[in-house]
C-alpha cells in the first residue's frame, strides 16, 4: 500500500512514516517542495495523512487544497491529525483545526481523524522542568510513537472510516511527570513568543486539556 504523508518532513510526518513503513506500507512524505503539483505527488497512492505545519495562519486553506488535490488524484482515503479539543474559543489555533475538521467531514473521502493530546515529547524531562500554565493542571499526553502507531492502523486497516478519534497515552500532570523523572518543575511567565501560544498557555493554566486514554489503548490492541 503507497501511502502519502503530507508534513511528511516534520517530526510527526517521520514518526508516521516509520510507523508505516514497518507494517510494509510504501510511505511517501510531502512537503513544501511538492505543493506546485500536490496532484500530481499524490497520484499513485492509496491514503493521504495530513498533517498541517505548526500555528499555520489559514490551516483551513491549507487542509481544503490537500483535499482538492487528493480528490484530483483519486485518493479515496485520508487521514487528518487534528487536535484534543478542536472546538475550544479560547485557542485560535485549536479553532483553525475544527474549522478544517469540518472540511474533511464533507469532502466525500473516506476519512479518519485524529486528535492527539499534548505530547509527551515535548517536555524535556532530562532537566528541571518549567512551563508557563499550572504545573497541577490535568493532561492526557500522548506519545509520539503511540499517535503514529495509531496513525498507521486507521489507515491500513478496515472499520476506521468515518471515525474520529481523541489520543492519549497517559493522564498526568507535569508535575507528577517531573517527580517521576526526579526532576524539578515550576510555573514561569509566558515568554509571549506568538500569540496563539500565550492563549493557548493561559488555557492550560486554566483547564488543562484533559483526554480520555481508552481509545487509543483500543487503537494500539490493548484493552
Amino acid at each position: 500500500m503507497r501511502i502519502a504523508v503530507v508534513g511528511g518532513h516534520g517530526k510527526t510526518g517521520r514518526a508516521v512514516s516509520a510507523a508505516l513503513a514497518a507494517r510494509g506500507a510504501t510511505a511517501v512524505a510531502l512537503g513544501r517542495a511538492d505543493w506546485p503539483d500536490l496532484a500530481g505527488a499524490l497520484a499513485g497512492c492509496d491514503a493521504v495523512y495530513l498533517i498541517a505545519p505548526n500555528l499555520h495562519p489559514d490551516e483551513p486553506a491549507y487542509v481544503g487544497a490537500v483535499l482538492e488535490a487528493a480528490t484530483a488524484a483519486g485518493v479515496g482515503r485520508l487521514g487528518y491529525h487534528s487536535v484534543a479539543s478542536p472546538y475550544a474559543p479560547e485557542m485560535p489555533h485549536h479553532l483553525g483545526k475544527a474549522r478544517s475538521e469540518d472540511l474533511v467531514r464533507r469532502s466525500g473521502l473516506a476519512w479518519t481523524i485524529l486528535q492527539p493530546g499534548a505530547y509527551l515529547q515535548n517536555l524535556d524531562l532530562t532537566e528541571p522542568v518549567r512551563v508557563p500554565y499550572d504545573v497541577h493542571a490535568t493532561f492526557g499526553f500522548a506519545d509520539l510513537a503511540d499517535v503514529a502507531e495509531a496513525a498507521a492502523t486507521v489507515l491500513l486497516e478496515d472499520g476506521h472510516a468515518g471515525a474520529t478519534y481523541e489520543l492519549a497515552s497517559r493522564v498526568a500532570t507535569v508535575a507528577a511527570l517531573a517527580a517521576e523523572a526526579g526532576v524539578t518543575v515550576e510555573q514561569v511567565d509566558d515568554p509571549g513568543t506568538h500569540p496563539w501560544l500565550s492563549a493557548m498557555f493561559a488555557y492550560y493554566d486554566r483547564h488543562g486539556l484533559p483526554v480520555g486514554t481508552l481509545p487509543l489503548r483500543a487503537l494500539l490492541g490493548g484493552s
